[in-house]
């Protein structure tokens, strides 16, 4: 198995002709051969051979549609297929088709290249023929290549024991240093700026993250998850947990005899016996974010200790059963999101945050263990699954309950002097309105301390606050702002705004210089009835 990752033979490819990686006969020849095949799994593609790539299948098939979506920090216009019965790439032109809208984005972690190489081979088979019945439901947004920049920073000792590609990969975060999937509320990249104006834009019902594990030696080539958040709709969590992931799961055991489960990492915490806990709630991660925009949100994480074949292909497996599934439910993605979006959440009691809430009972998870090999260019060593599982029964920590609520407001008062915040604010498409000069009855947040990290985590200090509400009157000054609650981004902007949001702008710093004791939180709740 290693030989064909680790060897040197080349391949040899002729038009049409079959290749390791590729099922069934290539479209136009090697002009639609990743890099990772055509190398044999040694290489992984470049910026430019993703964007050759795209160009090159728009220009062969009128419902493949080629774009950009925004920028990176070094200028790299991030490309993107638009694929289905659409007039052009336009997001009017996509949301106007009333068809159920996929977004699938690879490599916001520039190291893990599975998703990068798997969505070019997706494309591939729609330029092929394949799949026609998806374009009767659905179009589909295909962003191989999210974190452009961090993916041309190559380098043969990035992501570790990773099993390859040996050719090397880039480098985690973007060329700021920031790390994407921890950017999407504070919006310091021009990255996640660009990919929020997407979601603003072209509002996909569903999207895919894909990426690839750390840690734990388990023995699921892929594992998943909906987002974490409890704030999340409840109807998304229910069509994740209760239908997709059980189907999917179900199909790719039968199709490929490979196992997939939720992710996770075994280790202890406190003193208690191992358990499996999935990663953080907060929606500064992706798909925890998206759930926040009441949109349904997939992670992927391909095993890191696979080789890198098998990980480009679980991702492709996963992505097509995730399609199909979609394909056949359309009119429950449609009602799921306009019923979250319908509904407001001014009133309800809603989290600020969170602990990870243990299962009711042990599961049985799937451990594995890898083989050592060396790296043929450096002599590090690589890590390399083994066949050899057993199971292990412990306590799963999968789910989020909360550790702290607050009844959401009908609106916040946002002063005129709080600059920055308008603005970001409407960079996640929440809608403000001028306040007026009308008296509001409102609760301010008195400030009793403030903790502030020592150390920077991703270029801020972040802060947590303590406090109570108090009642009173104030009138709107000029330029003062309104944010309802009852819009359909209420409970991304409730995170936002609240001052004990464990991730949002009073969280992340921006507020600093107005957080002292004693004195009140700057934005202001209007209760309502």
């Amino acid at each position: 198995m290693s030989a064909r990752i680790l060897g040197w033979a080349s391949v040899a490819v002729a038009g049409g002709a079959a290749v390791a990686g590729c099922r069934g006969p290539v479209p136009a020849g090697e002009a639609f051969l990743t890099r990772a095949e055509r190398t044999a799994y040694r290489e992984t593609s470049s910026y430019a051979d993703v964007v050759d790539f795209l160009e090159r299948a728009a220009a062969s098939d009128a419902s493949i549609h080629y774009t950009t979506f925004g920028f990176t920090n070094e200028g790299r216009a991030l490309p993107m297929a638009v694929v289905g019965e659409v007039e052009d790439a336009s997001p009017e032109a996509v949301r106007a088709s009333g068809k159920t809208v996929v977004y699938l984005q690879g490599n916001i972690h520039a190291g893990e290249v599975c998703g990068k190489e798997a969505l070019q081979m997706l494309l591939r088979d729609l330029l092929a023929g394949r799949r026609r019945e998806w374009r009767e439901s659905m179009v589909l947004l295909i962003a191989p290549i999210y974190n452009a920049d961090g993916n041309e920073r190559v380098n043969l000792t990035n992501r570790g024991r990773q099993h390859g590609p040996v050719g090397g990969m880039g480098q985690r975060p973007n060329a700021q240093g920031y790390d994407l999937n921890r950017d999407h509320m504070k919006l310091d990249s021009p990255e996640a700026r660009s990919v929020a104006r997407l979601f603003n834009e072209y509002d996909p019902h569903v999207t895919v993250d894909l990426h690839t594990t750390n840690g734990t030696r388990h023995a699921y080539h892929l594992t998943y998850s909906p987002p974490l958040h409890p704030n999340t709709p409840a109807e998304i969590d229910g069509f994740l947990r209760e239908g997709l992931f059980p189907h999917v799961t179900g199909e790719i055991r039968e199709k490929y005899g490979w196992e997939y489960y939720y992710y996770g990492n075994a280790f202890a915490r406190g003193g208690d016996a191992p358990g499996w806990y999935t990663f953080d709630h907060r929606p500064r991660f992706n798909n925890n974010y998206i759930g926040l925009r009441n949109r349904i949100a997939i992670l992927s994480e391909a095993y890191s200790y696979a080789t890198f074949e098998e990980r480009v292909l679980a991702t492709l497996y996963f992505v097509e059963e995730i399609l199909n599934y979609v394909h056949g439910h359309a009119e429950e993605v449609g009602r799921i999101v306009a019923g979250a979006d319908a509904a407001s959440v001014a009133g309800d009691s809603l989290a600020l945050r969170a602990a990870p809430e243990r299962s009711a009972a042990p599961v049985d998870i799937l451990m594995g263990t890898t083989v050592e090999e060396a790296h043929p260019l450096t002599g590090r060593p690589l890590l390399l699954r083994a066949d050899t599982q057993y199971v292990e029964t412990m306590y799963e920590y999968g789910a989020f309950a909360p550790t702290l609520r607050e009844r959401v407001p009908e609106a916040y008062l946002i002063p005129a002097d709080l600059g920055d915040v308008p603005t970001r604010l409407a960079a996640h498409g929440v809608a403000l309105e001028p306040a007026g000069a009308t008296p509001l009855e409102v609760e301010a947040f008195r400030i009793d301390s403030v903790r502030t990290a020592e150390r920077p985590f991703q270029g801020r200090h972040e802060q947590t606050l303590f406090g109570r509400y108090e009642t009173g009157r104030v009138t709107p000054a000029p330029g003062d702002m309104l944010a309802r609650t009852g819009q359909p981004l209420g409970r991304l902007l409730f995170s936002l705004l609240e001052p004990q949001s464990d991730d949002g702008f009073a969280n992340w710093g921006f507020l600093a210089d107005r957080l002292r004791p004693g004195e009140t939180y700057p934005v202001l709740r209007v209760p309502g009835d």
